[in-house]
């Protein structure tokens, strides 16, 4: 493992292909401020603008915490709640945004409860692997609020009627519910949870590059376009990506029977 950047809150670190980004608040449960949310960003950047990195991966230090949503003690640094008016954009939307631009694999590694905030990155994320002991939930009405900021992203990944259940009762659910409802890949048990983990990267880190970047951008702009508009963007980009230096290596590794060498362009 080589270890790139290592503040107080957030570790990211890099292990072969991987950029992991920890959230480093065990104390906290893990739980969000500024400070935090900025450092993911800025690692999820960091790795999508490295041509060797393949995939990314968001936990939390710990085994008591994925993530627990925002830090609500009194007087916390970077409020989640507080919104500075000379600022164009919220930072947990900078996140989120973020996260949607970035053309690599975000896996979580769910080792511990996730809720509220730590919800909506489990959710933004592309696939998730989790420990079967974890709680997930959506607690914010218990405090008079709704979970606002990432509901965008819940919408996306769970039932509406399932959603609409954990938004407006605030009760947690297992991680056995999450798997049936779709949001996790894959639930262990916790001792199997890197193992799992590094089977599904090694699917991940030995797959064409240029494939997988132009994938998840065709994957994200399908998804809010109308069928027959996805239907044209196919057809525009198939020549795109057939006429790529790793499709021709690929066609080519096939049909000479080998490996192939992915050029990443």
């Amino acid at each position: 493992m080589t270890e790139t950047s290592n503040t107080e809150t957030v570790i990211v670190a890099r292990r072969g292909g991987v950029q992991w980004i920890t959230i480093n608040r065990p104390d906290r449960r893990n739980a969000l401020n500024e400070q935090v949310v900025r450092s993911i960003a800025a690692g999820i950047r960091q790795a999508a603008e490295d041509a060797s990195v393949r995939a990314v991966v968001i936990t939390g230090a710990g085994d008591q915490a994925f993530c627990a949503g925002a830090d609500l003690a009194k007087n916390v640094q970077g409020f989640a709640f507080d919104v500075d008016f000379s600022r164009p954009r919220h930072y947990i939307v900078d996140l989120f945004k973020t996260v949607q631009e970035c053309p690599l694999p975000l896996i979580a590694r769910v080792n511990g409860h996730v809720m509220a905030g730590g919800f909506g990155i489990l959710c933004a994320c592309d696939m998730a692997v989790a420990a079967d002991d974890i709680r997930i939930g959506t607690p914010e009405t218990k405090i008079g609020v709704t979970p606002m900021m990432i509901l965008p992203y819940m919408l996306r990944v769970l039932p509406a009627r399932k959603l609409q259940e954990m938004c407006v009762t605030g009760e947690q659910f297992s991680a056995a519910d999450g798997l049936l409802m779709g949001l996790f890949n894959y639930v262990v048990p916790r001792a199997e949870l890197d193992a799992k983990l590094d089977w599904l990267l090694g699917r991940i880190v030995d797959k064409s590059p240029t494939a997988v970047r132009l994938g998840k951008q065709a994957f994200n702009a399908m998804r809010d376009m109308a069928l027959r508009d996805a239907l044209e963007y196919a057809q525009a980009m198939v020549p795109v990506m057939s006429s790529t230096a790793d499709a021709r290596e690929g066609m080519a590794a096939f049909q000479e029977k080998r490996a192939p060498q992915w050029p990443g362009r």
